[in-house]
């Protein structure tokens, strides 16, 4: 916490110039993705962290309202060059790389997905090991799971086979991550996400994105036809318990990760018709219906619920938000 608090402290409040002695003492930080669901809140909880200014928010899009206060480049993680380009520009030493396409979306392109998810990783990884930056955060999913993986406190290393390219790609990924952790000493580290909930950003093509649509279908009094069987149960995380793993995963003392592949993490396990009655102490007009589609398929090999002991023993890993309090907070803020 001291070298966050030495941040603030050095923090000019200017986004166009720099102390060039401070520059060069204090962390600056790359967000690549950072308009996604997950990138644009964990960019704006990271600048109030490290100051607007250290914290550069990349992504292929132009940027969102929330991004729009601080530093923008737009940024393709394939364009290697233009890459390296922002990290000397701006000194970075550490990289969130947050780009993948995810579940849903990535069946419908496997090639294009295994290609933006599994390379984009491997040349950022070479980066660091190159000295460009010291630091990469990189997320894994409880995608990594397969049909044949424990489904009930689902352990930190178990049996895993994947069955969609997202989950393969995941799973590479963390194998790739520990190889660079191994033979070449980069200091990545990583978490495996249930799925994530927040009311900040639309779903983004995930199987797990009827539990944020669900909240926007109930705010806005229309019925909602969920791609899940009513009693389907999944991992879950409210957006800000994911938001403070990753700052704390990536804040802890090195010695103190003991995987680095990826951590299991959890929060909270629902079906949709558990949200649903939870939504409907808030609504009690909302109506529900379920016409399940190929998501099912994927959402069945996953886990039921998650062992993230070895997180909470590691780094003081605890979430905060369970289906009652997310719910009151995102109808209320929504």
């Amino acid at each position: 916490m001291a070298f966050i608090e030495q941040n603030r402290t050095f923090s000019t409040g200017n986004l166009t110039t720099f102390d060039e002695q401070h520059f060069t003492l204090m962390n600056h930080i790359l967000v690549i993705g950072a308009c996604g669901q997950l990138g644009a809140e964990l960019t704006v909880q990271l600048r109030q962290i490290y100051g607007t200014e250290n914290v550069i928010a990349a992504d292929k899009r132009e940027p969102v309202a929330a991004l729009q206060d601080g530093i923008f480049e737009v940024l393709d993680v394939m364009d290697i060059n233009r890459v390296k380009e922002v990290l000397k520009k701006y000194q970075i030493t550490e990289v969130y790389h947050l780009v993948a396409l995810l579940s849903a979306t990535a069946e419908a392109s496997p090639r294009f997905a295994w290609e933006l998810n599994m390379n984009s990783l491997v040349n950022l990884l070479d980066l660091a090991k190159e000295g460009h930056f010291k630091r990469l955060y990189w997320p894994s999913s409880i995608a990594v799971f397969g049909p044949n993986t424990p489904k009930v406190n689902t352990p930190q290393q178990t049996f895993m086979d994947p069955n969609t390219i997202y989950g393969i790609s995941k799973l590479a990924g963390e194998r790739w991550c520990d190889y660079y952790f191994e033979k070449h000493h980069v200091d990545v580290r990583s978490l495996r996400y249930p799925g994530l909930i927040g009311y900040k950003s639309l779903p983004g093509g995930g199987t797990t994105d009827y539990a944020v649509d669900i909240y926007h279908k109930a705010k806005a009094m229309q019925d909602f036809s969920c791609f899940l069987k009513e009693n389907t149960r999944l991992p879950m995380m409210y957006m800000d318990d994911a938001v403070r793993a990753t700052i704390d995963i990536m804040n802890a003392p090195a010695e103190q990760i003991t995987i680095r592949s990826s951590y299991n993490i959890s929060a909270m396990s629902f079906t949709p018709k558990e949200i649903y009655e939870e939504i409907k102490k808030h609504y009690p007009d909302f109506k529900i219906s379920y016409a399940p589609d190929f998501r099912q398929g994927i959402a069945e090999s996953w886990s039921e619920s998650i062992d993230d002991s070895t997180a909470q023993r590691d780094w003081g890993w605890e979430p905060e938000f369970d289906l009652p309090k997310m719910t009151e907070v995102i109808l209320e803020n929504l």
